[in-house]
């Protein structure tokens, strides 16, 4: 499997895609999804904030995806949301104070969909996928 964007060039992402910025998602790109998924998800973190934060920053978590949908589009939410370390669902982009972080997109392959309610926690969602995954892919891009 694989994961791109077109926004992400020479592995940065755009400011327009941060907290500050227009706070939507990028556009992301699946390729080679396994023929018998029957679901998708996506994690968005922040694996630099440890230092500042204690701990890897969760940005977007979203799962339900069909896996019919090799293209999610820029600020559109896929499938059901869980909830961000903003305290919300849905997707929050990056701030980091203390300069760039390297951020991480993964997206899952999984074999069933989820039977987690709507702005479910990112260890309820790990619980949940388990014994799921079919397969997976990062993307890594730096912000600023």
């Amino acid at each position: 499997m694989k994961l791109t964007s077109p926004e992400i060039e020479d592995g940065k992402l755009p400011e327009k895609y941060g907290y500050m910025g227009d706070n939507v998602n990028p556009p992301l790109k699946i390729e080679e999804i396994p023929d018998d998924s029957e679901a998708l998800a996506v994690v968005f973190q922040d694996p630099d904030a440890q230092e500042m934060a204690g701990k890897t920053w969760l940005h977007w978590l979203t799962w339900n995806i069909s896996p019919d949908k090799e293209k999610i589009e820029e600020d559109k939410s896929p499938g059901i949301e869980g909830m961000t370390d903003f305290r919300e669902a849905g997707y929050n982009g990056p701030n980091p104070p203390d300069g760039q972080h390297k951020l991480v997109f993964k997206v899952y392959a999984l074999s069933g969909k989820l039977e987690l309610q709507k702005e479910a926690s990112l260890d309820e969602f790990e619980q949940a996928i388990e014994d799921k995954i079919l397969e997976e892919a990062d993307l890594e891009a730096f912000f600023p």
